[in-house]
């Protein structure tokens, strides 16, 4: 069951794309930056934020929206229509739409690829930036059997077991079987069997050929990634789990380092903390959030949170 039902829900539309939003807590009269929920990998949908929008919505604005390729959000068939310049703006035509000019953004995963981008182009519409978990490729190595798939993802290699189901022709040939092992590396907590259903309920939405198609503009060049976060001017707190199987830890030290950010580490956490520790996420969210609404000098303290 969901947390809480939205306020207000709507399409955007571009290029024949229509794009689902929701809004929860639409209060009248605040100060309150609003937060923006970006969705994060098109395998699942913006239910992934349901431990964090009622919490939130107590206190301002919460916008959330399913990405291009799941959930209420069409599923366009031709590459083109995700390259991360689309995705990007239909993130601004739901601030637009939603009548929201600045918002703290959180993202998750892939979302922050999205993320950065707003961030570093469009900072009039940023007032913080949280990235947890960030798969930014680029930001430093990954495991041996990790980096061969990923070297290989265009290559039929007919390994339909472990990271060689992180390849093209495998999510085609087995798009459950592949949903069902990332999601064991998404989760590697105990006691998770609540929110493994939920992950792989949203990802029964979509398909691997959708998912194929989201690949596109995934892998930043090292010097323009470097470039886009020098270019970041808000503040960034960057939210890592020391045992998330999909992102190396290391990968959300380097954005923090790139972005002059502060680090919150989860000790014990995977790659989902907002799901597994949501209290711990939510009271983060709320000092960001206090931050911008004092206008107080920022200061999130480097952290490591046991679970």
């Amino acid at each position: 069951m969901k947390a809480r039902d939205p306020d207000r829900t709507g399409v955007v539309e571009r290029d024949g794309v229509r794009v689902a939003w929701q809004v929860y807590g639409d209060l009248p009269g605040t100060d309150a930056p609003a937060v923006l929920l970006l969705p994060a990998w098109c395998i699942v949908t913006a239910e992934i934020w349901k431990l964090q929008v009622a919490s939130l919505a107590r206190r301002t604005r919460v916008v959330t929206f399913d990405p291009r390729g799941n959930g209420l959000s069409d599923r366009p068939q031709e590459e083109e229509a995700y390259r991360s310049r689309e995705v990007t703006r239909d993130a601004l035509d739901v601030l637009d739409a939603t009548g929201t000019r600045r918002a703290i953004v959180v993202a998750l995963s892939a979302g922050n690829v999205q993320g950065l981008h707003l961030a570093s182009e469009h900072p009039e519409r940023v007032a913080a930036w949280v990235a947890i978990a960030p798969a930014i490729l680029g930001l430093g190595p990954f495991p041996r059997e990790r980096a061969a798939a990923l070297a290989r993802w265009d290559d039929d290699t007919g390994n339909d077991e472990g990271w060689g189901r992180y390849n093209r022709y495998s999510w085609i040939r087995d798009y459950p079987g592949f949903a069902e092992f990332f999601f064991s590396q998404v989760v590697p907590e105990a006691h998770s069997t609540k929110l493994m259903e939920d992950l792989l309920s949203w990802s029964a939405t979509t398909d691997g050929e959708t998912l194929v198609r989201a690949e596109i503009d995934r892998r930043p060049a090292a010097s323009a990634l470097e470039e886009r976060c020098a270019a970041v001017r808000c503040p960034v707190v960057v939210v890592h789990g020391t045992e998330d199987h999909v992102i190396p830890y290391e990968h959300g030290v380097r954005l923090a380092e790139l972005t002059r950010g502060s680090l919150v580490t989860f000790e014990g956490s995977g790659h989902v903390p907002q799901g597994r520790d949501p209290v711990a996420v939510n009271r983060l969210l709320h000092r960001v959030l206090s931050s911008s609404l004092s206008r107080a000098v920022w200061l999130v303290e480097p952290r490591r949170m046991a679970r």
